[in-house]
Formats: C-alpha cells, sequence, structure tokens
C-alpha cells in the first residue's frame, strides 16, 4: 500500500500542485487548509507523514509540530516543515520543535521527494517505496508483488501490507495492537483475533515455498519475522530463541 502524506497549506493553488506531484510520484495524499483541520484528520485517519506549511491561518505549522509531539499517537510521526524563511534561526526553532527536516521555498519537485522517501525510509522503512530482500524472500511495494525465486506469491492487500512491516522490522515482536495500528492504520477499531487471522493467510500463502516458517509467534508476546540462520550470522545478530 502506498504511503500516506498529509500536506497542510493554506493556499489551496500549493497545496493542489503539491498533491499532483506527490499522486504521481505513488503517494496517496491527504489535504488540509490550517493546523486545526489538520489535527481534525490525524484524529480520523493517520498518515505516514506530515508536509507542513510554516505560516498557516491561526496557529503556525511549527506550531502544529508541537501538538503533534506532545500526543502519544502523532508523536512518532515523520513531520516536513516547509517555508520561505531561509535563515538559521528559523530553521533551528522548526527542527527543535520536532520537525524532522525544513525544506526552504522555493524548491524542485525532486528535492522534496527525495526528502520525503529518504525520511519514510528512516523513520518508517515500512511506508518507503524500496524493495526489500531477505530470507529468500523479494518484496516490491512498488508492484505489490512478492517473490520466491521465480516463484510468485499471491497475497492480499493486508497479508501484502503485514509481510512488509514485518520484513522491515527482522526479528522483533510485535504485538497484536501495534500491528493493528501499523499495518490496519490506528483509526481502525478491530479485535486482536483479526490479527491472528491474517497471520494465518500469510503463512498458508508462503507455505508452498517454505517461508511461512519465517513468521514465528512468540507465545504471549506477538509476531516476529525471523531470518535464516546463515542470514543472522552474516549480519552479526545473536541465534534465535
Amino acid at each position: 500500500m502506498a504511503a500516506k502524506v498529509l500536506v497542510v497549506d493554506a493556499d489551496q493553488a500549493v497545496q493542489q500542485l503539491i498533491g499532483l506531484n506527490l499522486a504521481s510520484a505513488g503517494y496517496q495524499v491527504l489535504a488540509a487548509g490550517g493546523a486545526e483541520a489538520a489535527l481534525l484528520m490525524l484524529d480520523e485517519d493517520l498518515p505516514d507523514l506530515v508536509l507542513s506549511e510554516w505560516t498557516l491561518p491561526g496557529q503556525s505549522g511549527v506550531a502544529l509540530v508541537r501538538r503533534m509531539r506532545a500526543q502519544p499517537r502523532t508523536r512518532e510521526l515523520p513531520a516536513i516543515i516547509v517555508s520561505g524563511r531561509c535563515c538559521e534561526h528559523d530553521k533551528v526553532l522548526a527542527l527543535e520543535s520536532g520537525a524532522d527536516d525544513y525544506i526552504t521555498k522555493p524548491f524542485g519537485t525532486r528535492e522534496m521527494l527525495a526528502r520525503i522517501h529518504a525520511l519514510l525510509r528512516r523513520r518508517a522503512p515500512h511506508a518507503a517505496a524500496d524493495t526489500i530482500q531477505m530470507a529468500g524472500l523479494r518484496l516490491e511495494p512498488g508492484t505489490q508483488q512478492v517473490t520466491a525465486g521465480v516463484q510468485q506469491i499471491s497475497l492480499g492487500p493486508i497479508e501484502f501490507r503485514l509481510l512488509n512491516f514485518l520484513m522491515h522490522h527482522p526479528e522483533r515482536v510485535h504485538s497484536r495492537s501495534q500491528l493493528l495500528d501499523k499495518v490496519w492504520g490506528s483509526h481502525v477499531y478491530l479485535d486482536e483475533r483479526t490479527v491472528d487471522a491474517h497471520v494465518g493467510r500469510l503463512r498458508s500463502a508462503l507455505q508452498p515455498s517454505g517461508h511461512h516458517e519465517h513468521i514465528q509467534t512468540v507465545r504471549g508476546s506477538g509476531y516476529r519475522f525471523v531470518v535464516a540462520s546463515e542470514t543472522r550470522q552474516r549480519l552479526g545478530w545473536p541465534s534465535a530463541a
């Protein structure tokens, strides 16, 4: 599933232009004209990244980021401030307020996309469009394809997102509630048994290639993606428990 970006800008022409460029690059786009509208949207639908103009009606983009960082739900949400202010003081103020990056106007589309992609790769790797290869599996977010050697593995959209997330965080145990939040979205309220059902479907799809064993249940804790022992040794990781 494509990463979702919330664009916050009071200028509708700029908002639409940025949105078109993001959509052309494969991102899903949400838009808000001000900080209050953005906060309301964040309550309903949590994106993968927020791109906000500094100058907004009412509260500024910097104030928006401060409020995001003050809430557990949005504390870790990647955020970029866009502004015509180019002095060092303003950049430092934005970064110290919690922004992850600062883009000075005027800027090119390629620079904006490169900064967004770099931030997603660093802060939310499961949302980036990078191909990942691990334990004999190749996962391509851009085409939503998973292959094991020459064998193509057919996955539903939820199973694909689940595998994508687990492969980007190998060996790390994730609880069912964490997986619901990261894979389904924090605005969705589902029974935790939903996770078990989709893990079962993912394992069934991986079984013909023998890769189902990489999806490990950690009793009382959740699930993790375990890589092969030889891969662990090459990466310098300790042996699996």
